[in-house]
């Protein structure tokens, strides 16, 4: 199968620079519509998927991105990788505003399964997700910022909110005690959701604060600098990601997740469901 890069863009994060040969494609996916068009087009001669989260104008909530047909329809347009980038508050002194995180671990606070799969109906799967993320790419992607010297963390866990207000103080130092790295509104759907599509998925978080455990208030006019700040390390990786994508050393089993996740016998599924899931499942079905 051939491999193809898919990138998520986050809060600041609304376009690939450098895109050429470009083309905008509304999806109709058995979930809704996708959160904008997806922007399919070249770079470093590689054909490259790019989707803004919140919609091109960042007109949608974090609660209400449809995180399902997004990740339906990279999966639709060939993606088999995907790199998220999801803007971060920090829970840690050494994880500095203007920084970025590759996460490695997701805690979640939202318990909303509406967004955490796609088999919700007439089958059951659970999914393995002891690590969320694809071990290859975030080993490649950690050798890349070294190679760049951006300013990063290597690891980190990201405890998953449902916003759209920050954390209240008590909220924020409750975090950082339980040993949280940084807090978002988005990513861990978006891991959930790759993993059960068979996609190798990896996160890059931008720093923009230090959430409310500090004494400093969280405002939208610090954020953005510090956004401006993560966006070009981020911008930076994903560049040169782009440039020696595909990698030859892949070892991970992201995309046969779900050979020991199904429960259910598949074979059975009315045939509306075995259209819905065949996306995914179709390998699977004898």
């Amino acid at each position: 199968m051939k491999e193809k890069l898919g990138i998520i863009g986050g809060t600041g994060f609304y376009d690939l620079v450098g895109l050429e040969n470009l083309n905008r494609l509304a999806l109709n996916t058995p979930y809704g519509e996708p959160s904008d068009e997806f922007l399919i087009g070249e770079k470093y001669g590689k054909e490259i998927v790019f989707l803004p989260r919140h919609g091109k104008n960042h007109t949608i909530l974090p609660f209400n991105v449809n995180y399902r047909a997004n990740i339906y329809g990279m999966k639709k347009l060939g993606v088999t990788h995907v790199i998220s980038i999801s803007a971060v508050g920090s829970f840690r002194e050494e994880i500095e505003p203007g920084s970025i995180v590759f996460i490695d671990q997701y805690f979640d606070r939202t318990k909303d399964q509406a967004h955490g799969t796609f088999f919700d109906e007439g089958v059951v799967i659970h999914i393995s997700f002891g690590d969320p993320v694809c071990s290859d790419m975030h080993s490649q992607l950690l050798k890349i910022a070294r190679e760049l010297n951006v300013n990063f963390t290597p690891s980190g866990v990201y405890v998953n909110i449902a916003g759209p207000a920050f954390s209240t103080r008590a909220e924020s130092k409750l975090y950082r005690s339980w040993g949280m790295s940084v807090i978002g509104m988005t990513n861990m759907y978006e891991a959930k959701l790759c993993r059960e599509a068979e996609l190798h998925f990896a996160t890059i978080a931008q720093v923009t604060d230090y959430d409310s455990w500090k004494t400093e208030a969280v405002d939208v006019p610090v954020i953005m600098a510090n956004l401006k700040k993560a966006t070009e390390s981020a911008g930076k990786v994903v560049n040169r990601y782009i440039e020696r994508f595909p990698f030859e050393d892949c070892n991970c089993a992201c995309h046969t997740a779900l050979g020991a996740a199904i429960v259910s016998d598949i074979n059975q599924l009315t045939p509306s469901l075995k259209k819905k899931y065949a996306i995914f499942l179709d390998k699977y079905f004898n």
